[in-house]
Parts: C-alpha cells; sequence; structure tokens
C-alpha cells in the first residue's frame, strides 16, 4: 500500500449544502490525531480559475501564495487546516482540458487518438497523484464540486473510481447529502439521500460514508434506513446538522468519532488525541459576552432578495478570528455603499460602529458612496480598515478633501480624469487594450518593507513581510509626494520603492486609519488571527 491516502468528498440532492466545510473539517479531526493533510477542490467550471466569475454568483475569489484564483473553498481549508494551499490544489474543467490539450500538442500522448475518456479521468488523477507527492501528506482530500447527478462533475467521478480501482486500499468515498425536514410534514425524509447515493452508484462509486446534513440531526430510525437502502454500515451514517458555527464542524466530528472511523477503514491508528486548542477556541466562541461592533461597507452583498456575505467570506472570518483574540463577541452589519450615493444623510449611523471596513472590489458601482464612508470615517476617528479598492479609495477621498484635487479619481473609473491618483501598472496596459483581462492582475505574495515608527511596523514588529494581492491598479508614483505632504503616511512599500502598499494617519490624527493594497484576510487563522484585523478591532473597542 502507498504512504498516501485519498478520500474523496461528493455532494447530493442540492448544492450549498457544506461540502468545503465537511472536507476542511475531516482533515481537521485527522490532524488531531497525528497524521497530515491537505485538501483539492475540483470546480466543474470550464473557467480556467476562479478569476472571471462574479462573485455575487460565485461567492469570493480567493487568492492562493502562488498566485491562483480559486474558488472560496481553499481559504476554508486553509483556515481549518492552518497550511498553506498551493495552485496544484486546484482544478476546474477548463483547466484539465487546456491541461490535456497543451499535452497533445506537444506530442505527450505520443500519436495516440486522446479522448475524454480515459485521457480527462487519468489527468485529473496525475494532478492529484502531483500533489500527494509534492507535498508528502498522510491524507489528500479531494472535493468535487457540484452535486451528483449533475453532468458537469461526471468526469471527476469517473476519475474518483478509476483511482479506486488503482489503488483499492488507499481510498475512501463520502457523500454529503441533504435530509430534508419539510415543514407542513414534520419528518425527516431520507429518499432524496437514497436517490443520491443510488446515483453515485451508478458511476460505479459505493460510498463508505454519508454524512447527513439538516435541520435537526439524524435519528436512529432514519440513521437506519439510509444504513439498509444505500448500503453502509450504520456507524457510518453520520449525523451533520446545522450549527451556529462552523468551527464546531470539527468538534462534532470528532465526538462522533469520524477520524478513528477513517483510520479503521484503512487499518491505521491514531497516534495522539488532541483538539484541546481548537475545543477551546470553540468553548470561547459560544461564552463570549461583550460585543464589538463591526461595518462592511460592499455592493457584493444582493442577490435578488437575498444577502450573499460569501462574497467577503474571509473578511467576515478575519473579523471573527480578530474579536475573538480581543475577547469581544462580533456583531457584522452590511452596508450597501450605494445608499451613501442616494442618502449621504444616512452616513451618520456608522457612529454606533466601533469600526468600518471597506473591502476589496472592481468597477464604478458605489464607489462614490464608499468615499463618501471614508470621509465620514476620517472626520470623525472612526476606526477604518480598508482593503484592496479600499486603499485606493481612501487615497482618492485623501486627495479630494486634503489635498484639494477636485475629481481626482482612479482611471479604472475615469480614464482622462485630471488628477489619476489611482493608475493601471504601464506593463499591464497592453493586455487591457488587447482584452487579455486575466493577465492583467497582480496576484499572489509580494513582499513589503515596513516604515520604523508606523503603525503598520509597530503591528507586524518585522521590518518586511509577505501578503497576499489581487488588483491591476496602483497609487500612482507622481501623487505620492503630494499625499505625503499632506500628512498621508506610505507606511508599506514594495522593496524597490515603486509600488505603495499600506497608507495610514499617524496615531496623533486618528485611532486607527490603516489601508492595505493588499488582502491579509486571506492569510488570518481561527488560532491565528491576522495582526492587522486584531489592531483594528482592539483600536475599536478601547
Amino acid at each position: 500500500m502507498s504512504k498516501t491516502k485519498y478520500i474523496f468528498i461528493a455532494g447530493g440532492v442540492m448544492s450549498g449544502i457544506g461540502k468545503g466545510i465537511a472536507t476542511a473539517s475531516i482533515g481537521k479531526v485527522l490532524q488531531s490525531k497525528g497524521y497530515t493533510a491537505t485538501a483539492i477542490k475540483i470546480d466543474p467550471y470550464i473557467n480556467v480559475d476562479a478569476g472571471t466569475m462574479n462573485p455575487v454568483e460565485h461567492g469570493e475569489t480567493f487568492v492562493t501564495d502562488d498566485g491562483i484564483e480559486t474558488d472560496q473553498d481553499l481559504g476554508n481549508y486553509e483556515r481549518f487546516l492552518d497550511v498553506d494551499i498551493l495552485s496544484d490544489n486546484y482544478m476546474t474543467t477548463g483547466r484539465v482540458y487546456e491541461s490535456v490539450i497543451r499535452r497533445e500538442r506537444n506530442l505527450e500522448y505520443e500519436g495516440k487518438c486522446v479522448e475524454v475518456v480515459p485521457h480527462i479521468p487519468l489527468e485529473v488523477i496525475r494532478r492529484i497523484e502531483k500533489v500527494a507527492k509534492k507535498t508528502k501528506v498522510d491524507f489528500v482530500l479531494i472535493e468535487i464540486g457540484g452535486t451528483i447527478g449533475e453532468y458537469q462533475n461526471v468526469l471527476f467521478l469517473e476519475a474518483a473510481r478509476m483511482l479506486k480501482l488503482q489503488k483499492p486500499q488507499d481510498v475512501l468515498f463520502f457523500l454529503v447529502s441533504y435530509l430534508p425536514v419539510p415543514s407542513k410534514i414534520g419528518e425527516m425524509k431520507t429518499k432524496p439521500t437514497q436517490y443520491a447515493a443510488r446515483s453515485l452508484n451508478s458511476v460505479g462509486i459505493q460510498p463508505d460514508f454519508i454524512l447527513c446534513r439538516s435541520e435537526v440531526p439524524v435519528d436512529e430510525i432514519r440513521r437506519g434506513k439510509i444504513s439498509m437502502f444505500c448500503n453502509i454500515e450504520k456507524d457510518c451514517v453520520l449525523s451533520a446538522p446545522d450549527v451556529d458555527s462552523v468551527y464546531d464542524v470539527p468538534v462534532n466530528f470528532d465526538n462522533e468519532g469520524l477520524a478513528q472511523r477513517i483510520l479503521s477503514k484503512f487499518g491505521m491508528r491514531a497516534k495522539k488525541k488532541d483538539l484541546k486548542e481548537w475545543r477551546g477556541l470553540v468553548k470561547k466562541i459560544h461564552n463570549l459576552q461583550k460585543e464589538v461592533k463591526i461595518g462592511i461597507v460592499g455592493k457584493y452583498f444582493s442577490t435578488g432578495d437575498f444577502v450573499l456575505s460569501d462574497s467577503y467570506i474571509s473578511v467576515i472570518e478575519s473579523v471573527k478570528y480578530a474579536a475573538w483574540a480581543n475577547n469581544r463577541k462580533p456583531v457584522i452589519e452590511w452596508i450597501n455603499s450605494e445608499e451613501y450615493e442616494k442618502n449621504p444623510e444616512k452616513l451618520s449611523e456608522l457612529k454606533k460602529l466601533d469600526g468600518v471596513i471597506i473591502p476589496g472590489g472592481f468597477g464604478s458601482r458605489g464607489i462614490e458612496g464608499k468615499i463618501k464612508a471614508i470621509e465620514y470615517l476620517r472626520k470623525n476617528k472612526i476606526p477604518f480598515l480598508g482593503l484592496c479598492y479600499g486603499m485606493q479609495i481612501a487615497c482618492i477621498e485623501f486627495a479630494r478633501n486634503v489635498c484639494g484635487l477636485e475629481g481626482a479619481n482612479t482611471t479604472e473609473i475615469k480614464k482622462n480624469t485630471k488628477y489619476p491618483v489611482i493608475d493601471i501598472m504601464p506593463e499591464q496596459k497592453k493586455n487591457l487594450k488587447e482584452r487579455n483581462y486575466g493577465s492583467t492582475m497582480r496576484l499572489g505574495a509580494y513582499p513589503a518593507d515596513l516604515k520604523k515608527g508606523t503603525i503598520a511596523r509597530g503591528v507586524y514588529k518585522v521590518d518586511t513581510i509577505s501578503e497576499r494581492h489581487r488588483h491591476r491598479w496602483e497609487v500612482n508614483p507622481e501623487y505620492v509626494e503630494i499625499l505625503e505632504k499632506k500628512g498621508l503616511v506610505f507606511s508599506g512599500v514594495s522593496p524597490d520603492g515603486r509600488l505603495m502598499e499600506i497608507v495610514e494617519l499617524p496615531k496623533n490624527k486618528h485611532p486607527f486609519f490603516v489601508a492595505t493594497q493588499f488582502h491579509p484576510e486571506f492569510k488570518s487563522r481561527p488560532l491565528a488571527p491576522h495582526p492587522l484585523f486584531k489592531a483594528f478591532i482592539k483600536a475599536g473597542i478601547v
């Protein structure tokens, strides 16, 4: 048998049932038993990556250290497993096909007829095994996006079946399924899960475990029915009810003895038993009483009659971690920046908050509302944290209202603005002109040097940092001196001094006014909150 074990996680009945959290939590409980784990996400999209997807429809685009734009579940993996997940751990239909076509053009198939089956599934397997070889982990968890029964993910399920055939002792399958409790019936229904299991059987896969997602815990009667009709041992039918916090999930899995059952199926034993620190965090989460109120001024919340907080999931989770570290219960308010454009008098509502975040984004919609919000936060000395676009907007606001550069703007919004305080990087203008949008980003981890005596230097406590980026536009170097003369401090810059990475106001001017060109939220973890978020929350509760 090989050292690495592979666990596939697929979903049944409906989307959005928490496969990503389940995958991350399975990895967490395996880690608690002394084993190493990583996770792979397979998305059934033709998109080569998640960079061009609408956040309102798809949720947040997460960015890895090595600069790949991915599904937000990779963020869940990093946060739960406390490991950096790199580009090899993400694949889409488009990415797999692109690779097979390129290899065919390079004669790597030695003149064979290249077909959808088996060559696409074999490429998926090649990528999975590449991750196992590079990371040298004990467990590789593979989340298959979409829902069983859809046409789009059939080839990935075929790859899972083929890998099981190749390594029968080293592969397990999880089915994460939903058990509805119709309000007018009042009874938990198992038939949709039975159908999902049969659909999985139809592609040659028998689940080893079924995670029963529902509003309430699954009872013994339903557990027995699923066991009988899905051809699975009863103790491998696991209850996964709704929880107040996703961080409860590893604890619930541990209480169900999930890791021991997985290890038993692989003929392995636990090396240790330690979920102590995580359990301590969960206990703390449920017992905090004092609140901290944080507003997030964004524009990607609305989707029909619903609010899609997933558009800013890493920001939201980073706020939670920092609040918990400061012994506060986070209360987050969603604020649509467009409201401040229609009704500027509403800005006064920001006074009731302990702090406000202006997150990243693209395009002109809602930008003037964000500028008004930052002006209000600056003048009323309300703690402010700007992220990516939030930093650019902070510079525009300062240029307009402090430096007297009336109409200052970003060339993203107004190409012929008189004062282009924010401008495109020169090397990217050609790509934009040719509409090659997928190649116009500064993506992944880049270093920045911090100036001594600044808030940023005091927060990080190091001279040089590395943070993840996802943007096209930068602070225009021609305006740095003008902004600095009026009191804005560029406390973080690229090693060559060309790119502005962090901007702030001195502490004697404002309790906390800091904005970053990068995305610190991508590196924040439950047990290791990002220092900038911690400092921001601390400023709000002082």
